[in-house]
């Protein structure tokens, strides 16, 4: 699981663009961190801040992506999301996929 980073620049920014406050979207991301941290007594669970600003949405299983967007005005949740599967020569999924190892790539690992 990859969440922004709540000391980031990129979170004031995000913040701003959703009419949340710093403060409050930085507790919400902490919050979600916190209980995801718990899930790891229990499960395999990774988690990662990342410090760019959000563009895609993304959401993994095995073969097959959920798609989504971030942008101003609307949160992630709101986007509609598109499923992307994994095929011999398509592009969208690996492209998704190497951008996300990318993000994890250069981001911190706190679970």
């Amino acid at each position: 699981m990859a969440l922004l980073d709540p000391d980031s620049p990129a979170l004031a920014q995000r913040a701003a663009e959703i009419g949340e406050s710093a403060e409050s979207l930085a507790g919400g991301v902490r919050l979600a961190e916190a209980r995801l941290r718990e899930l790891a007594d229990t499960c395999e669970i990774s988690v990662w801040r990342y410090r760019m600003l959000p563009t895609w949405r993304l959401i993994r299983m095995d073969s097959t992506m959920f798609v989504g967007a971030f942008d101003a005005g609307w949160e992630g949740h709101e986007s509609a999301t598109y499923k992307v599967m994994e095929t011999p020569h398509g592009p969208l999924f690996r492209g998704f996929r190497r951008m996300f190892e990318a993000v994890i790539d250069s981001s911190e690992r706190t679970v």
